[in-house]
């Protein structure tokens, strides 16, 4: 059965111990988005890895650097028509009190109103979306905490 979202709600990112950040459910971006700083890739030996900071000073987060497997870089066409190169990383997400894993492209956002979209990739075959709703995620969270 498919779980019913709303056009937006709170996610949490657990291996950046980042908890209830707002996200917007976005049906016309393919790839998911997360705000970061100071994105940049290095070399360990003969690996290559993503450094970048994620969120920022809005969000309640530190500037702890992380530095995650590089798993692909991409061209993704941007709000404005316009295309760039963005790292992707891989990682987990809890909505709904379940754990999904997630490929998240890592870009500058500092001047949108949502550190995090989740486009069609993630949403596929696991959400429906009604625009009339919000936070559906959030205030089932808190129902149960109550």
């Amino acid at each position: 059965m498919t779980q019913l979202i709303g056009w937006k709600d709170h996610i949490d990112l657990p291996e950046f111990v980042l908890m209830d950040i707002p996200a917007k459910i976005d049906t016309g971006a393919k790839t998911s988005v997360l705000h970061c700083r100071q994105v940049e890739l290095i070399k360990k030996g003969r690996k290559q890895f993503v450094r970048f900071v994620p969120l920022d000073d809005r969000f309640g987060c530190s500037d702890k650097v992380y530095i995650l497997p590089f798993y692909s870089e991409r061209k993704i066409r941007n709000s404005f028509g316009q295309e760039e190169n963005r790292y992707i990383i891989k990682t987990k997400i809890v909505l709904f009190n379940q754990t999904f894993d997630i490929e998240l492209s890592l870009r500058d956002r500092a001047g949108m109103e949502f550190p995090v979209l989740l486009g069609r990739s993630f949403i596929r075959r696991k959400f429906l979306v009604d625009v009339s709703k919000s936070n559906v995620s959030k205030k089932q969270k808190t129902a149960k905490t109550n």
